[in-house]
C-alpha cells in the first residue's frame, strides 16, 4: 500500500481574474509558487523564476497552461496527493476542511448567491481538475469557516427571520489568514494571548477579536465588502448611500463603484497601492492614508469591548507586513488600550514590535493561508 503522506499537495486559489498555486511537499515545503493573473487573451503567467504572457481566456483553459507549466517543472498531475481549494463562501453550513463530493459541491453552489464573483470560479476549477483526474481527492477550505465561532447577537443582521434563515447574516472572511496567524503567535509567544486583535490588511482589509484562539468578531460581514477602508472597496457605509447610488447608477453600477471604485483608490483620484500612496505625499493621498488609519483604529475599539480586553495585536497581509507608516499610525490611536511598540522594530518590519514587560504585545506576521489549506487537504487525505 502507498503512504499516504507521500506525494505534493497543491493549494489553488482562484479568483474572478487569476489563478495563483503553491505547492508543498508531504511535509509542508513551499515547493513551488506563482500563477496566471490578468486572465484574457494577454495573461500573464508566473511560476517560481518563470514570466510570460499566455493566452488564458477563461478559467478552465487558465488552468490547464498552470497545469501544464507545473508539469515543465516536474510537479506533475499524476503525482500529486491532493489539491486544496480556498473557497471564499462555505455558508452557515461549510465551516470545516471537507474532501470535495458531488454533495459538496452541490453546497458550495448553492452560495454563489453570497459570493457571486468568486464561487462559480472556485467551481470551475474543481470540475475541470474533476475531468482532468477523477481519482484525485481535492478539499475545500472556507474562508468564512473560522468566523463560525462568533456568538450568533454578532452574526445576525437586525432583520426578520426570514431573511437570516435565507443567507442575510454576517460571514465574516479571511478565516484562512487568522487561522494561520493563531498557529503561528502561538508558537512565537510561547503562549496563545488570551485577547488578540488581529489586522489582515491588504488590498482587501479586515480585522478581527480572537478570544481563547477563536473569532469572537470581524469587520467584513455578509461580504468582503464590509468594515476597514480598503484599496477599492469602500468599507462600512450607511445602507441609505447604497440605495441611492442603486436608483441613480443602477444596482450593477453601484455595485462596481463600491468594489472597485471606492476606498483608497475613490479617496485618492484612482490609486489603491498604499506604497504608492505613502510615495505619493500629495494630499489627497494623505487624506486616503488618514482614512485607512481611522477606520482601522475605530473598528479596533469595537473589536477591543467584544473581547472585554486586549493582551496583543498582529498585523498580517500585504500591508500589515511591509508598512511602517499603517502599523504606526494605528498603533498609536491604541495606547488608551495598551499598545506600545518600539520603533526601530517597526521599521524594520521585526516579528516582535515591543519590548520586554509590555503588557499589550505586537506582533508582525506573515500571511499563511497557502501552508493552512496544504496542510488541511493533507491531513484529511492521511485521515480518510
Amino acid at each position: 500500500m502507498s503512504d499516504p503522506t507521500c506525494g505534493d499537495v497543491l493549494v489553488l486559489n482562484v479568483g474572478s481574474s487569476s489563478i495563483k498555486c503553491a505547492v508543498f511537499d508531504s511535509v509542508l515545503h513551499e515547493v513551488l509558487r506563482g500563477g496566471i493573473e490578468g486572465l484574457g487573451p494577454q495573461a500573464t503567467l508566473r511560476l517560481g523564476v518563470l514570466r510570460r504572457d499566455v493566452e488564458a481566456c477563461d478559467h478552465r483553459a487558465a488552468l490547464a497552461v498552470l497545469l501544464e507549466a507545473l508539469d515543465a517543472q516536474g510537479v506533475l498531475l499524476g503525482n500529486l496527493r491532493v489539491v486544496g481549494h480556498r473557497v471564499v463562501h462555505g455558508g452557515p453550513r461549510l465551516t470545516q476542511p471537507v474532501r470535495i463530493t458531488p454533495q459538496v459541491r452541490d453546497e458550495i453552489a448553492l452560495c454563489t448567491p453570497l459570493a457571486p464573483l468568486h464561487n462559480p470560479h472556485h467551481l470551475a476549477a474543481m470540475d475541470a481538475l474533476a475531468a482532468l483526474a477523477p481519482d484525485l481527492p481535492q478539499v475545500a477550505c472556507f474562508d468564512t469557516g473560522f468566523h463560525a465561532t462568533n456568538p450568533e447577537v454578532a452574526l445576525r443582521y437586525a432583520l426578520p427571520q426570514e431573511l437570516a434563515d435565507n443567507g442575510l447574516r454576517r460571514y465574516g472572511f479571511h478565516g484562512l489568514s487568522y487561522a494561520g496567524l493563531v498557529e503561528r503567535l502561538e508558537t512565537l509567544a510561547g503562549a496563545l494571548p488570551d485577547r488578540v486583535l488581529a489586522f489582515h490588511l491588504g488590498n482587501g482589509a479586515s480585522a478581527c477579536a480572537i478570544r481563547g484562539g477563536h473569532s469572537v468578531a470581524t469587520t467584513m460581514g455578509y461580504s468582503p465588502t464590509d468594515g476597514l477602508t480598503m484599496g477599492t472597496r469602500c468599507g462600512s457605509i450607511d445602507p441609505s448611500v447604497v440605495l441611492r447610488l442603486a436608483e441613480e447608477r443602477g444596482i450593477d453600477g453601484a455595485r462596481h463603484l463600491l468594489d472597485h471604485g471606492s476606498g483608497l483608490a475613490g479617496l485618492s483620484g484612482g490609486v489603491s497601492d498604499m506604497r504608492t500612496l505613502e510615495a505619493r505625499g500629495d494630499p489627497a493621498s494623505r487624506f486616503a492614508i488618514d482614512h485607512f488609519i481611522y477606520w482601522a483604529r475605530r473598528h479596533a475599539g469595537s473589536l477591543i469591548a467584544a473581547m472585554q480586553g486586549l493582551d496583543a495585536i498582529v498585523f498580517t497581509g500585504g500591508i500589515g507586513e511591509n508598512s511602517a507608516m499603517i502599523r504606526a499610525g494605528i498603533l498609536d490611536g491604541l495606547t488608551w488600550a495598551g499598545a506600545r511598540y518600539d520603533p526601530a522594530k517597526n521599521s524594520r518590519h521585526a516579528p516582535r514590535l515591543h519590548d520586554d514587560g509590555t503588557l499589550v504585545t505586537a506582533w508582525v506576521l506573515p500571511a499563511e493561508e497557502e501552508r493552512m489549506i496544504a496542510q488541511a487537504a493533507r491531513d484529511l487525505v492521511i485521515m480518510a
